[in-house]
């Protein structure tokens, strides 16, 4: 999800209110991935490097994680969102940190869109996360699915679908594992700025391509 930054500066505002503006536009690609029929979204939504951004950054970030939770816990129930985290998660403040857990308990018997956010998140920190576990288990994992199960969470599928927004082609440790056969798309919208129409048109050039998984058609 990026360019909020960007957003809030084009419009000489302080990049708070672009953070705000993508938390509406999250909130609409949740209710559209609802309708469409999408089982699964993951949101990348801070990584492990955001922490190197200005302190007073971090900080509204955080109080935004905290204030949204709070508005939209009613609604993401109401829905049937089914909300889960990936990350080191125990990186993020104890009271913002525990919020999330409740968020996550609370909705755990929702069987509608699964809402994956990605909090603290790495995907060579989840890597190296999954390889401590195996040191841990004093066991090594002899293949593929094994190493998979080593991973935050398990039993989210492998993206069939990348959206990238900002105009960036890149992404930017974000599920490398997980995003071996992954179909990309890039766009130019800044994310406070994406929509139905945009999520639509990703989803409609993402059914006209063929996907082999490496295997010749």
């Amino acid at each position: 999800m990026d360019g909020n930054g960007r957003w809030a500066r084009r419009r000489g505002l302080p990049r708070a209110f672009g953070h705000r503006a993508g938390v509406k536009a999250l909130r609409r690609a949740v209710e559209a991935c609802s309708d469409l029929g999408v089982r699964y979204l993951t949101a990348y939504t801070f990584s492990t490097e955001n922490w190197q951004r200005p302190g007073t950054e971090v900080r509204a970030l955080m109080r935004l994680f905290s204030s949204s939770i709070d508005t939209h816990r009613a609604e993401l129930a109401k829905n049937n969102v089914r909300v889960c985290t990936i990350g080191r998660v125990e990186d993020v403040p104890p009271a913002i940190r525990d919020k999330f857990a409740r968020l996550v308990a609370d909705t755990a018997t929702n069987s509608g869109l699964t809402l994956t956010l990605a909090i603290s998140y790495g995907a060579r920190a989840e890597i190296v996360d999954a390889c401590r576990r195996a040191v841990e288990r004093r066991r090594a994992p002899t293949s593929e699915s094994a190493f998979a199960r080593l991973l935050y969470n398990p039993d989210l599928p492998d993206p069939d679908l990348l959206i990238r927004t900002g105009g960036e082609q890149r992404i930017s440790n974000f599920l490398l594992w997980q995003l071996a056969y992954t179909e990309l798309y890039f766009t130019d919208t800044l994310w406070p700025d994406f929509g139905r129409a945009e999520l639509t048109a990703a989803i409609e050039e993402y059914g006209n391509r063929q996907r082999r998984f490496g295997r010749v058609r």
